[in-house]
């Protein structure tokens, strides 16, 4: 059996990730459909990380921005009648706006404060 180390730094950078990369998304509008679709091969290969930690910061981030993106899917209709033209959009991104924003750089913060340790994994072969 060989052992690979996971360095501190690899685990807050892997927690951190999806929290960044949604922010990234949701302040350049063009990169949020290209990010729902990347998000979800970020999410499943974090997902199962060696630090229970690392897989919590990206949990908690996944469901925030999968909710939020859901519920603009639902809301969206009736944020259309309510507003018009180029303001429709600017609706619904800016509920987006709101819920992942704050929320990711505060997770951002809670991780960066964390004690990370390095973890060494056995990996076979």
């Amino acid at each position: 059996m060989k052992t690979k180390l996971v360095t501190a730094a690899q685990s807050l950078f892997s927690a951190r990730l999806f929290n960044i990369t949604s922010i990234i998304a949701t302040l350049v509008a063009p990169l949020l459909l290209l990010w729902i679709a990347a998000s979800i091969f970020v999410y499943s290969s974090v997902a199962y990380h060696p630090n229970v930690r690392t897989a919590y910061y990206n949990r908690i981030s996944g469901y925030r921005f999968y909710g939020a993106v859901g519920t603009m899917m639902v809301l969206g209709q009736p944020f259309s009648s309510l507003f018009h033209g180029w303001y429709r959009l600017l609706a619904i991104w800016s509920v987006l706006a709101i819920v992942v924003i704050p929320f990711g750089i505060w997770d951002i913060v809670r991780a960066g404060r964390e004690d990370w340790q390095d973890l060494d994994v056995v990996v076979e072969g």
